[in-house]
């Protein structure tokens, strides 16, 4: 009814504009419309115009109104609104245009080109505006710092036309924990609820705001997870040679991000000099760090306790690190090759024609033999043989040939039969001491 009793205000506002203009005499036809007003869709901040063409206008006029506004825009070739967007044209022929620049949300509506008839005659047109959406920041969630084990609750509200829908994504593309036993790879809405956060959920989330009309825009939201320092120590017991360069090391987590610092058991901070050099490096999560206190050459002195320290607004904890002297490490040596002595006592070869031919032979442990007690075995010998020529006069060193099987290898009594060699060159040596 009120659009009603607006409507009929407008038509006798339009004829009385038209009175004296218009004289309806002599017509012979009446004026039609030759086409319908296309329905437009248009994003705002563009320009759009809308067309009226009539046939057999004659001395009629025509106007343009917005309905919902109950507001006249134009009559024929003269633009009634203040509106400074408006405007009209005319091709010279039959089809009248009004056109929007810079359309806004509230253009959208039903347009009616009217023509002053006796009984007035009209069409519409509807004028669609889609808005991109756009994500309003007074309403809607910013950063946010809370404890681990809190409940964090994020917002966000964004207009557009079509309205836009809402979704939640963590901007390192890992899920969302709703809660302890449920995650999700995203989550539609304008709240966001997770229970219980952990530092794992720390991060950024990101709001998308999109309703079909480009752009589609987004809102960066970081969440701040705070706990104690936490320490982590691989070795607590760390063994270093005198002389040695030697590493401890120890992991923290925290958040806000901890001061680290090495201590001696005395409570001393330590500094980078020649004798001490320490190092933080950030892991990830940016809340790990990993810290590495080197001693170059270590001394009496350096043997102790050592503390690693992490320190934040939350807590001061510290971890304990104990270095013990260590013996250096051993390296097992490489099979050798012994030669027995092959030069006899030049006096022996002097007073004696029936001296003892010396040979020349190597005695070599065989590659890839099984056990050491052959190798053994040999070491027992030569240190017999060390015995022996330790009480010998100078000049009786003898070489014997080593017994072999027929295919080469040394016979299974190996070791007795040179005990027993060696027995008799003690009595023929003692009996030449006793002819002498």
């Amino acid at each position: 009814m009120k659009h009603f009793l607006t409507l009929c205000g407008m038509q006798f506002l339009f004829y009385a504009i038209l009175a004296s203009t218009s004289s309806n005499t002599g017509i012979s036809e009446d004026p039609e419309f030759v086409e319908q007003i296309e329905n437009i869709t248009v994003p705002a901040g563009r320009n759009v115009k809308l067309a009226c063409t009539v046939k057999n206008l004659g001395t009629f006029k025509v106007a343009w109104m917005h309905f919902e506004q109950s507001a006249i825009l134009t009559v024929h070739s003269h633009v009634i609104t203040r509106n400074p967007r408006i405007s009209v044209t005319h091709d010279k022929h039959r089809t009248w245009f009004l056109h929007i620049s810079n359309v806004q949300e509230e253009d959208r509506g039903r347009y009616m080109c009217q023509i002053n008839t006796v009984t007035a005659k009209t069409q519409f047109g509807y004028l669609h505006v889609v808005v991109p959406p756009n994500i309003d920041d007074s309403l809607s969630s910013s950063d946010v710092i809370v404890r681990e084990a809190a409940n964090v609750t994020l917002t966000c509200h964004a207009s557009g036309s079509p309205t836009p829908s809402i979704k939640w994504k963590r901007d390192d593309g890992s899920k969302i924990a709703i809660n302890k036993s449920f995650s999700v790879s995203e989550w539609e809405g304008e709240v966001l609820e997770m229970t219980r956060i952990s530092r794992l959920d720390m991060g950024a989330y990101l709001c998308i705001a999109s309703n079909s009309v480009p752009p589609t825009v987004s809102k960066r939201i970081k969440v701040s997870v705070d706990f104690p320092p936490m320490l982590w120590i691989p070795h607590q017991l760390v063994g270093a040679p005198l002389g040695y360069n030697v590493t401890l090391e120890c992991h923290t987590e925290a958040h806000p991000t901890s001061l680290n610092y090495w201590t001696r058991d005395d409570g001393h901070m330590i500094h980078d000099n020649n004798k001490y050099h320490t190092q933080s490096r950030v892991g990830s999560p940016a809340y790990k760090t990993h810290m590495q206190l080197t001693i170059y050459k270590t001394e009496e002195s350096d043997y102790g306790t050592y503390k690693c320290v992490a320190k934040n607004p939350h807590s001061l904890p510290d971890g304990t690190i104990r270095l013990y002297t260590s013996a250096p490490p051993s390296t097992s040596p490489a099979p050798t090759t012994s030669e027995l002595p092959q030069t006899l006592d030049p006096q022996l070869e002097e007073k004696s024609d029936n001296t003892i031919p010396s040979h020349k032979n190597s005695h070599r442990e065989e590659k890839g033999r099984k056990g050491t007690k052959y190798t053994s075995n040999l070491n027992e010998i030569d240190k017999s043989e060390q015995k022996f020529q330790d009480s010998e006069p100078r000049g009786t060193h003898y070489e014997w040939p080593e017994q072999k099987s027929n295919n080469g290898c040394s016979r299974q009594g190996f070791s007795l039969e040179k005990h027993i060699i060696i027995l008799l060159i003690m009595i023929g040596s003692f009996s030449h001491l006793c002819r002498r």
